[in-house]
């Protein structure tokens, strides 16, 4: 036990357990999408509604859900440890000059990384929450009664601000990914020649791609929905 602890202590360790757990968030990122897709759809909220209560009562997802909250509380502190142990490394000055073949993103993935997690608490505040621990409205499908989550999504997607803040979030996601995509691969030590321009291309393409659906949908939602 001692020598799991000791890796997972050290600088390695630590860049290992950031890649684990963004692995499991990337692939968190693709399904929660698969669901707030749902949204657009054109049925008055029924398939999100009936999604989101499979989701909310099915006892494997719920123990994913609880394993990806403690993935995300992992990969913040220790993407904060890594940020300020690699400030510390450059001493009080810092470089004096940025390295020209690093991209802003790996530069910045701290302040990145801050402003998803200050989303997710304001999200999970209004959404999470309140499906859990408010007094959500009810719809009856097909003879089952079910939480009326999308009222509660449509309501907070007609706010300016949320909007906004939604969208510059996605985009600061995008840029997370855009650098943190392709390092996970590398910190595990799955990069190859062969494969490495695949790798760098399906990151890319997800970095512009899912980030770019979310916010499509408050978007959406905000200028097209009664």
């Amino acid at each position: 036990m001692k020598w799991f602890l000791d890796l997972f202590s050290s600088s390695l360790g630590r860049k290992v357990l950031m890649a684990l757990t963004g692995l499991f968030l990337i692939l968190f990122l693709a399904v929660h999408l698969a669901g707030n897709l749902q949204l657009l759809k054109d049925d008055g909220g029924k398939s999100f509604n009936i999604y989101a209560d499979f989701m909310g009562h099915n006892p494997l997802i719920q123990f994913v859900s609880k394993g990806n909250f403690a993935f995300i509380i992992l990969h913040v502190i220790w993407g904060i440890a890594l940020t300020i142990k690699n400030r510390k490394a450059r001493g009080p000055v810092g470089y004096a000059k940025p390295n020209k073949r690093s991209v802003w993103a790996s530069r910045n993935m701290g302040i990145l990384g801050t402003l998803i997690f200050i989303f997710l608490v304001v999200h999970l505040r209004h959404f999470y929450a309140e499906a859990h621990f408010g007094n959500l409205a009810t719809q009856v499908y097909d003879g089952k009664e079910v939480q009326d989550l999308y009222a509660q999504v449509a309501f907070w997607f007609k706010k300016d601000w949320y909007v906004a803040l939604y969208v510059v979030c996605m985009a600061a996601l995008g840029f997370h990914l855009w650098h943190g995509f392709a390092s996970v691969f590398q910190t595990l030590g799955l990069n190859h020649l062969k494969y490495n321009g695949l790798i760098n291309v399906v990151g890319k393409t997800f970095a512009i791609v899912v980030p770019a659906a979310f916010a499509w949908i408050p978007i959406a939602m905000y200028f097209f929905n009664s």
